[in-house]
């Protein structure tokens, strides 16, 4: 009997298109127009065998769809240094991804900011310095995020404030005192919940309600009394749940606040001082 025929390369070719799902988006050229296998310079591939070649329809590099052409690099990362200077930017942003990290400081300058957030992914550290000035925020938020921490005072003064709250969550703390006078409400929080005494307690005067009450959650207890006056009933419900139990005049005070939650918290902390009070004699005698 007969052994059967292999398939011939077209049919193999075929089956390997209906590997992409049933109403997937339709192959089709980055430059548009539909893709050209004959004219493609990794025309070879066709012919390998599953994971080893190419499909058009599912891994291409020739796709305007960027799982596409990752699917294509995944396969073939030996073949991505040669198309860092790609014309389409999809092509040059994935090719970034597996290149060798030695041909990426050619990509730093590159028009297209996608194909920068990828540099500054993989880049090494001490490259990352030329893109902490790009012109685009996630660029430099990436920067922001792995850079090493005595090079983030460089972008304590960005313009976003995305970046510079990130740079107050990882800034080193004796410098973070420069930042408590931030613009911007999100970035003073983030340094609100890192500074460090006496730095913390200059903040007890920031004109957002939320930053004081971070002040006050962190705030050493003796030093609460400063704020039991403050405006915002949230500021004044943390120094009545925290406040030091000898501080009786303040905490007789936040009995009568305008607020019930700050009241019934000034109750709270002066029941739980004098039931501590009660017991501490009894305990002493069984200690």
């Amino acid at each position: 009997m007969n052994a059967p025929l292999p398939p011939s390369p077209l049919a193999a070719s075929a089956a390997t298109e209906r590997r992409a799902p049933a109403g997937d988006i339709a192959p089709r050229h980055w430059a548009g127009g539909p893709i050209d296998c004959a004219a493609c310079e990794h025309v070879r591939l066709r012919d390998l065998p599953g994971q080893q070649g190419c499909e058009p329809g599912h891994a291409c590099m020739q796709d305007v769809y960027a799982r596409r052409i990752d699917r294509f690099f995944h396969r073939h990362p030996q073949l991505s240094d040669a198309q860092l200077a790609h014309p389409y930017f999809e092509v040059r942003a994935i090719a970034a991804r597996y290149a060798s990290v030695f041909r990426l400081a050619a990509l730093i300058d590159d028009p297209d900011e996608t194909v920068r957030l990828q540099v500054a992914l993989r880049l090494p550290l001490s490259r990352l310095t030329r893109l902490a000035g790009d012109a685009h925020r996630e660029v430099r938020i990436r920067v922001a995020l792995r850079v090493e921490a005595a090079a983030l005072v460089a972008l304590r003064h960005d313009p976003d404030y995305g970046v510079r709250e990130l740079v107050a969550r990882r800034l080193p703390l004796a410098l973070l005192p420069t930042m408590a006078d931030d613009p911007d409400r999100a970035v003073r929080m983030r340094v609100a919940q890192r500074l460090e005494m006496p730095a913390l307690l200059r903040m007890a005067g920031d004109a957002e309600p939320e930053v004081r009450r971070i002040v006050a959650e962190r705030l050493p207890a003796p030093l609460l009394a400063r704020m039991a006056g403050d405006a915002d009933w949230r500021v004044r419900w943390e120094v009545a749940r925290r406040i030091s139990a000898s501080a009786v005049a303040v905490l007789g005070a936040l009995q009568g606040d305008e607020d019930p939650e700050v009241r019934r918290a000034a109750r709270e902390r002066i029941a739980a001082t004098a039931a501590a009070t009660t017991a501490a004699p009894e305990g002493l005698l069984h200690g």
